[in-house]
C-alpha cells in the first residue's frame, strides 16, 4: 500500500460515536442463523450481483475463407446424362410481387370456358322448357275453340308460362355477359400467342356485339377474325370463316330476327295475333336454345386450340404393334462414355 496525500491544515478527523445498545442488539441478531418461518427475514439486504465476463482473447477467432477461384464454365469428358424433366408443358412458377404473379389470359381461358359452357347448356335446357310451356298454351288455345277448359289447368299453364319466360329472360343475361367476357379474353390470348395486336379495338367489338342491327353482320366478322387468329394464320391473309362459324352465325341471325318479329307482333291486339305470338315466342325460345348450344361448341373448339391440354386429362397410350415400319439400323460401335 502507498501512503495518501497529507491532510490539509486545520483538518481533524470526525470521531464516530460508540454504538448504542439497540444497534448492538441488531448486530447480534443479524449474526445469528435465520430462524423459521421466513417472514422474519430482515427487510433490507445488500443487493449484490456478480457478473463474469471472459477476458479479451478467450474466444477463438473466426476463420476467414478465401474466395474460390473461377476456372471457367463446366466441362464434361462425355455428354452429361442429366437434363430437364420429360414434360410437355408445365405451368410457369409465379413469384408474388413480380410480373410472373399476374394471371395471363391463356391461363384464365380454360377456367372461364368451363364455366361458360356449363351456363350455356343450363340456359339451353331452360329455354327448351319455356318453349314447351308456350306449346302447351297453344294446345289449350286450340282445344278452347271447341270445348270448355278446366280452370285449374289453365291457371297452372299460365303460371308455368310466366315463370319459365321470366327465368329464361332474366337468366339470359348471365350467359351473354360470360360470353362477352370470354370473347375479350380469347382475343387477348390469341394476340399473345401469335405476337400480333388484335385486329379491332375493344369498343368496336362491344358495338358489334351489343348494338342491335349493327351486330347482325359484324358478329360474323368478329368470330371469323378470332378463328383466324386462333388457327395461327398470317395477318395479311383475309379471314375465311369455317362451316361451324357460319352455322353459329345462322343461329345468331335467326334468334335476333325471331326476337324482333315477336316484339313487333305483340303490339297487335286481335285474337289471331295473340295466338300467333304464342307460336313466335316458342320458336324464339327454341332459337335461343340452339344458339346457346352452338356457342358452347364454338367456345369449346376455340379454347382447345388456344389453351394447352392438361396432362392429367390426357389418357396414357401404349404402343402395342408397329406394322410396315423399316427395320432399325443396328449400332456397330458404342460411343465412349455410354452406359453399358
Amino acid at each position: 500500500m502507498q501512503p495518501g496525500p497529507p491532510p490539509p491544515p486545520g483538518y481533524w478527523p470526525r470521531q464516530t460515536p460508540p454504538p448504542s445498545a439497540q444497534q448492538l442488539r441488531g448486530r447480534t441478531l443479524a449474526a445469528q442463523p435465520e430462524p423459521y418461518p421466513y417472514q422474519h427475514r430482515p427487510a433490507h439486504r445488500p443487493k449484490l450481483r456478480w457478473v463474469a465476463s471472459p477476458p479479451p482473447g478467450a474466444w477463438p477467432r473466426r476463420r476467414v475463407t478465401p474466395p474460390e477461384r473461377y476456372y471457367g464454365p463446366p466441362s464434361y469428358p462425355v455428354p452429361p446424362r442429366w437434363g430437364f424433366p420429360n414434360l410437355v408443358w408445365r405451368r410457369p412458377t409465379s413469384v408474388p410481387g413480380t410480373a410472373s404473379d399476374e394471371v395471363r389470359p391463356i391461363d384464365r381461358l380454360p377456367v372461364l370456358s368451363r364455366s361458360l359452357i356449363g351456363v350455356l347448356f343450363a340456359f339451353a335446357v331452360l329455354a327448351v322448357v319455356a318453349a314447351g310451356a308456350e306449346v302447351w298454351r297453344y294446345v289449350l288455345l286450340v282445344e278452347g275453340r271447341e270445348s270448355a277448359l278446366n280452370r285449374s289447368v289453365v291457371a297452372f299453364s299460365d303460371g308455368f308460362v310466366l315463370t319459365a319466360g321470366l327465368l329464361a329472360s332474366i337468366l339470359a343475361l348471365l350467359p351473354a355477359a360470360l360470353t362477352l367476357w370470354w370473347l375479350l379474353v380469347a382475343r387477348r390470348a390469341a394476340a399473345d400467342v401469335s405476337g400480333d395486336d388484335p385486329p379491332r379495338p375493344v369498343w368496336q367489338v362491344l358495338v358489334g356485339v351489343l348494338v342491335p342491327l349493327a351486330n347482325l353482320p359484324m358478329a360474323l366478322s368478329i368470330a371469323g377474325e378470332l378463328e383466324h387468329a386462333v388457327l395461327g394464320r398470317a395477318r395479311d391473309v383475309r379471314p375465311k370463316p369455317s362451316r361451324q362459324v357460319l352455322v353459329w352465325w345462322g343461329a345468331w341471325l335467326l334468334n335476333w330476327v325471331l326476337l324482333g318479329v315477336t316484339i313487333v307482333w305483340r303490339f297487335r291486339d286481335d285474337v289471331q295475333s295473340m295466338a300467333d305470338s304464342v307460336v313466335l315466342v316458342a320458336l324464339t325460345d327454341l332459337a335461343a336454345a340452339s344458339l346457346a348450344v352452338m356457342t358452347a361448341m364454338v367456345v369449346r373448339r376455340f379454347t382447345a386450340l388456344l389453351a394447352p391440354s392438361d396432362a392429367r386429362a390426357v389418357r396414357s397410350m401404349r404402343v402395342l404393334k408397329v406394322a410396315g415400319a423399316p427395320e432399325p439400323e443396328l449400332r456397330t460401335a458404342r460411343p465412349s462414355g455410354a452406359a453399358r
